[in-house]
């Protein structure tokens, strides 16, 4: 994930855009479809975490919250992303030192709880699980890196940017993970908004239900943001087929289609039970990460291996450029890669289907491998097909890209 944030000041370009040069024009729905499901899928367990958990902690109407919830994250994406990058500011300057004081007080023995009577021992399927969901969550987030990294300037540190959310995105999950698995083990609860609740007030009341408040404010804010990229991965869809001119209007339209949908969703996931939110996340994570790990194989593999961060970024708004309508390395290699995760699949029960295949049955003990197969598999198989690429050919294309960005600044700077 922190791989993908050296391509925003490159390219200057949504990262979804951008992946036309290894999907082709068109050819780029297929990593849309996966990225709008990431979208969606989000909003839609966010969704029914805020609701399960603010009624959890301030016995507010659980129907209420998610229409609330729907209505303010359309509103902040429609309002823009300069507006949810500054809710995200302003959310760290202030919860970050609710967070710190619980987390001091945990560590000093000040936040109660007690230790498990029968605490049991270490388990590896229940390790890999785990560790399949932390992989889930900053994989997921690989299309969002650049949507932050392409406001930098072009000669940013490549070392600085991966520095920086490497640590950034590692050390506040381990940080919140850890938080999480102390709230559990400790006070039995199974909601993360009522575990902070309670564990504030008993520092300091009322701290925690401060912090429980603030990190449902964070969870809405995600959800714009959300609805921000998922409105631009829908209009970059269109696009690919039939040329359109945005708007405002455009931006608005497709938000709010986008919010009416996720929040149908949510509200047919019953919001009753906090075990139903967690099992909600538990589930779309693990759809997610089968969808995008092929792409985020072939993707980095074409920047860092194949074309090294040399691009002509016009031609990737052209039809007739050279990555063509349908670059078939790019969708082999996403092919074959989440071909190679089915037999190595663990699906939790959705909608009444499970599925599990036959490593896990007969050899991993259950354990799902699927991602780190498909992750090589995709990679590898890029690689292989992109040796017969003829990088001689975009060599002219790129200087021309390079004198049409070079005059169009120029413009843009009388």
């Amino acid at each position: 994930m922190a791989f993908h944030a050296t391509q925003g000041p490159i390219f200057g370009l949504p990262q979804m855009i951008q992946t036309r040069a290894q999907l082709g024009y068109r050819g780029v729905v297929v990593a849309l479809f996966a990225v709008l499901f990431t979208y969606m899928s989000f909003n839609v367990s966010d969704q029914v975490l805020m609701a399960s958990g603010l009624h959890g902690a301030f016995g507010w109407s659980a129907g209420l919250v998610a229409v609330a919830t729907a209505i303010l994250a359309a509103a902040l994406a429609i309002f823009g992303y300069d507006w949810v990058h500054r809710v995200f500011r302003f959310l760290l300057v202030i919860s970050l030192p609710c967070y710190a004081i619980i987390s001091m007080a945990i560590l000093l023995g000040h936040a109660g709880g007690k230790t498990p009577t029968h605490p049991g021992g270490f388990v590896f399927a229940a390790f890999m699980a785990q560790f399949s969901v932390a992989a889930a969550y900053n994989i997921t987030y690989a299309p969002y890196v650049s949507d932050y990294s392409r406001y930098m300037p072009r000669k940013t540190s490549a070392r600085g940017i991966i520095t920086a959310v490497f640590f950034g995105a590692s050390g506040s999950a381990i940080w919140l993970i850890a938080l999480g698995a102390w709230l559990a083990t400790r006070l039995g609860v199974s909601d993360g908004l009522v575990g902070l609740q309670e564990v504030g007030d008993k520092v300091a009341s009322p701290l925690g239900s401060i912090t429980a408040f603030l990190s449902a404010v964070a969870l809405l804010a995600t959800m714009g943001m959300n609805a921000h990229g998922g409105m631009l991965t829908v209009l970059t869809g269109i696009d690919s087929f039939k040329k359109i001119t945005t708007s405002r209007i455009w931006r608005a339209v497709t938000v709010v289609v986008l919010a009416v949908i996720w929040y149908a969703i949510g509200a047919g996931i019953s919001t009753s039970s906090s075990n139903t939110a967690v099992t909600a996340v538990l589930n779309s994570l693990t759809l997610m990460l089968y969808l995008l790990v092929p792409w985020t194989a072939l993707n980095l593999v074409d920047f860092f291996f194949v074309r090294r961060g040399h691009y002509p970024i016009t031609d990737i708004f052209r039809l007739d450029g050279v990555y063509r309508r349908r670059g078939w390395r790019g969708l082999t290699a996403y092919a074959v890669g989440f071909a190679a995760e089915i037999p190595f699949m663990v699906l939790p029960p959705i909608a009444g289907f499970s599925y599990t295949g036959y490593f896990p049955r007969h050899v991993t003990n259950s354990v799902d491998y699927s991602w780190v197969v498909g992750l090589i598999v995709s990679g590898v198989v890029y690689w292989l097909c992109a040796r017969s690429l003829d990088l001689s050919s975009e060599r002219a294309a790129i200087k021309a890209s390079e004198a049409q960005l070079r005059a169009t600044d120029a413009e843009a700077g009388r």
